[in-house]
C-alpha cells in the first residue's frame, strides 16, 4: 500500500483560542495530503479534470487522539484503504511531535470520495489506471 507523507508546520491562523489546531484545518490538511499522494503516484488532477472525470468527498470522519499545538512539527500521511466500484476511501494519520518528544499519533481519520464526470456530475466507476495506482495491498 503506497503511502504519502505531508510536512506541516502549524501557523499562527491556525490555532484557536483554546491554543490548539482548530478543528476545521484537519480537513485542509486531509486534501492536501490526498492531493499529495495522487501526485506522487503520477496522478496529475489538471489530467483527471481533462478527461472528463472528477472526484467529490462524500464522507469525512476525523478521530481526535491529542491535541497539535502551535509550531509543533506535523506530517500528515494518506494512502488509500479501499477502492469501490464509484468511490475510494483515503485514510490520514496526524503525528506531531513537540520539541525534541518522540512523534505521536495526534488524530486518524479518512475521507471516501466518489467519482464523477465534469459534464453532468453523474458517479462514474473509478476508472481502471487509477484503480491500478491507488490499489490498496
Amino acid at each position: 500500500m503506497t503511502e504519502f507523507s505531508l510536512a506541516i508546520v502549524p501557523r499562527y491562523a491556525e490555532v484557536d483560542q483554546q491554543g490548539v489546531v482548530f478543528n476545521g484545518h484537519y480537513l485542509t490538511w486531509f486534501d492536501e495530503a490526498c492531493t499529495g499522494l495522487f501526485d506522487s503516484l503520477g496522478i496529475a488532477y489538471p489530467v483527471l479534470l481533462a478527461d472528463g472525470l472528477d472526484f467529490q468527498v462524500v464522507h469525512a470522519e476525523i478521530d481526535f487522539v491529542t491535541s497539535v499545538r502551535w509550531r509543533d512539527a506535523v506530517r500528515v500521511t494518506a494512502q488509500c484503504t479501499r477502492i469501490g466500484t464509484t468511490s475510494f476511501t483515503i485514510g490520514f494519520t496526524v503525528l506531531a511531535r513537540t520539541g525534541d518528544a518522540e512523534e505521536r499519533v495526534a488524530v486518524r481519520g479518512h475521507n471516501v470520495y466518489v467519482m464523477v464526470s465534469t459534464t453532468d456530475w453523474a458517479k462514474r466507476p473509478v476508472p481502471e489506471h487509477l484503480r491500478t495506482v491507488l490499489g490498496p495491498g
